[in-house]
């Protein structure tokens, strides 16, 4: 059987984290932002895990880690 291939477009997007966790940044900053509050700006800036319900779809993306 041939080797899984690691989505890319996922690896650039996803860390995992040594707990097994992935982080990943929030949506929504990349423009119109004049129209945000700063503390929603502050907000986004930070990041955050993938959801539960997540979990199993980044994880099939991501074979090798």
């Amino acid at each position: 059987m041939p080797k899984m291939k690691t989505n890319r477009s996922a690896a650039k997007r996803f860390k995992r984290t040594k707990s097994g966790l992935f982080k990943r940044d929030k949506a929504y900053r990349g423009h119109l932002s004049s129209s945000k509050t700063t503390k929603r700006q502050r907000r986004l800036r930070r990041a955050t895990y993938v959801s539960d319900a997540d979990l199993a779809n980044v994880q099939g993306m991501l074979p090798n880690g």
